[in-house]
């Protein structure tokens, strides 16, 4: 490790958490921005598919919120 890497290092794990958490998130986006537009789009897609169905009926039918911290409270239990 180079020596300016090693006090680029040392200021970094001095940052508040959530310092550290943004500058983290702006790294890993660096390393490939295509990759995660397309991850991104995905989603996207997804969301906007499965809002479709919930909208005409379609096999998505919406759930109360007591009906989702139940299942919740199934799985995490």
């Amino acid at each position: 490790m180079s020596i300016l890497l090693g006090k680029i290092e040392h200021e970094i794990l001095n940052l508040s958490l959530h310092e550290r958490a943004f500058l983290a998130d702006r790294l890993l986006s660096s390393l490939d921005e295509n990759t995660i537009n397309d991850v991104d789009k995905t989603w996207i897609a997804e969301a906007e598919r499965r809002y479709h169905e919930y909208q005409t009926g379609g096999r998505s039918k919406g759930i109360t919120v007591k009906e989702v911290f139940a299942a919740a409270d199934r799985l995490l239990s």
